[in-house]
């Protein structure tokens, strides 16, 4: 064999990527990422199955560390504790309430960011004091 011929075998050198394409590919790759853990979702929701595989268990698209029943959000677990409440509730023991009767652990900013969306929106909940909520 000669050198010429062995040298076509060989793949070509790929030149080094620009630090702008890196990052347009990584966005592409989280774009389609996400695309592809929704149709797995509706995949599963078709075919009547509500477990996530085994493969998707832990994944930070498969719900890591969540406890709680699918579909249940945390408004949702939120708005069951306010109207069994005679009074607002800080937000403190409405996540106390959450966590005695689902024993699902909330992030305390998420759920006060939540919860005063809602409020801004006139949706289900007021906000009668500083980190204090009501349902409507």
């Amino acid at each position: 064999m000669d050198s010429a011929s062995s040298q076509t075998n060989a793949p070509a050198p790929v030149p080094a990527a620009s630090a702008g394409a890196v990052a347009l590919l990584e966005v592409f790759e989280a774009g389609l990422s996400a695309q592809l853990n929704t149709l797995r979702r509706l995949r599963r929701q078709l075919a009547g199955g509500d477990a996530e595989p085994p493969s998707e268990r832990g994944s930070p698209a498969g719900g890591a560390g969540r406890k709680r029943k699918k579909g249940r959000s945390q408004v949702d677990l939120a708005l069951d504790i306010l109207r069994d409440s005679p009074s607002p509730l800080h937000v403190l023991a409405l996540i106390e309430g959450i966590k005695a009767r689902f024993g699902v652990d909330i992030d305390r900013e998420s759920l006060v960011s939540a919860l005063s969306k809602r409020v801004a929106r006139g949706d289900r909940f007021t906000r009668p004091a500083p980190n204090t909520f009501a349902a409507l």
